[in-house]
């Protein structure tokens, strides 16, 4: 990718489209805490008012073409929409000339991000699918354990509730909204970062409310390709999970010379244990390490967009047994 005009100094101006729970709880902070870009638009279909934001002066307009049309100036957008409406938003940022970075899932089927990524080459600026659950210090640490070893077994186990972490939110169990698999998605994305060799899709089930499009809870049965150095995965997604939160990966290897042979990935990837014992724990700074990337993309006059944990879900959705479960309620 070739970039026509020198890139500005930071701080980046930014818009983020989709003012949300995720907005708030972690774009909002994370801009502020990095200091590589400068929040100058929020958008917010809803029409929430400065005060009701929390944003002091940042404007608020209604939808991205506003935005657009008011901040000719703006250097970039973040979409942190539902994703059945990634696709549409993220072609119209790209073709006003703005870098984009998309929340998780970056788009609602493997079609529509293979057009994203014609779009931002079109446009020659750059398109960040931001796996938030890769930015962790342990999941560098396990990848680098994971080089050169066999991996016998992983075992991933994420449950979470749905009530707790999308209230009432009911895109998230319409169709194109990936319901489970909107949280499991995040395991599946650092299963592709972490493994020395690809897994495939051999069955599973997907369970969907009775009065509800996508699944409520999933499992999945995944394997290495025949000579690989990766043997089988199971997955578990659950969103009734009441209590303690789970989202853990354990690996189980032929050992790792003096390392061990068990790696435990623990609270979303955020720690890391190695036969039992503890060998790194951080706290979660996921965003700002997106905002980093975002930033260091965009000097390069590059892009990343990674379509394997997107691939894997579709995979479970077409070669799956669907089964109905009992309606859901808030």
């Amino acid at each position: 990718m070739t970039r026509p005009t020198p890139l500005p100094p930071a701080p980046l101006t930014l818009g983020i489209v989709g003012l949300g729970k995720i907005a708030l709880d972690q774009h909002v902070p994370a801009i502020a805490a990095t200091g590589l870009f400068r929040l100058a638009a929020v958008v917010s279909p809803h029409g929430a008012t400065p005060e009701e934001t929390g944003l002091g002066d940042v404007p608020v307009f209604r939808s991205q073409g506003e935005m657009l049309a008011a901040l000719p100036g703006l250097d970039a957008v973040a979409i942190c929409t539902p994703p059945a409406v990634r696709h549409a938003l993220t072609v119209e940022a790209l073709r006003a000339g703005k870098h984009v970075l998309i929340e998780k899932p970056p788009a609602a089927t493997l079609t529509e991000l293979r057009l994203l990524l014609d779009a931002a080459e079109g446009a020659k600026r750059t398109l960040f699918a931001a796996w938030h659950s890769r930015f962790n210090a342990a999941l560098e640490e396990t990848r680098r354990r994971l080089a050169g070893a066999t991996v016998r077994h992983v075992a991933i186990t994420w449950k979470e509730d749905v009530r707790r972490w999308h209230p009432g939110q009911d895109w998230i169990f319409a169709a194109g909204g990936f319901g489970v698999f909107d949280p499991g998605i995040n395991a599946l994305s650092i299963l592709t970062e972490i493994l020395p060799a690809p897994v495939v899709v051999r069955d599973a089930e997907l369970r969907v409310p009775a009065n509800r499009d996508t699944p409520i809870a999933a499992t999945l049965r995944m394997e290495g390709v025949a000579g690989s150095a990766v043997g089988t995965v199971t997955a578990a997604f659950d969103f009734l999970q009441e209590g303690e939160q789970t989202w853990a990966i354990a690996i189980e290897t032929n050992g790792i010379g003096a390392e061990g042979g068990r790696l435990d990935l623990t609270h979303g990837g955020t720690r890391l244990s190695v036969d039992g014992v503890p060998v790194l724990a951080e706290p979660d700074a996921e965003y700002q390490g997106i905002y980093r990337r975002f930033h260091h993309l965009i000097g390069d006059a590059a892009g990343d967009v990674d379509a394997r944990p997107l691939q894997l879900v579709a995979d479970a959705c077409l070669v799956g047994r669907w089964r109905t479960t009992d309606a859901f309620h808030w």
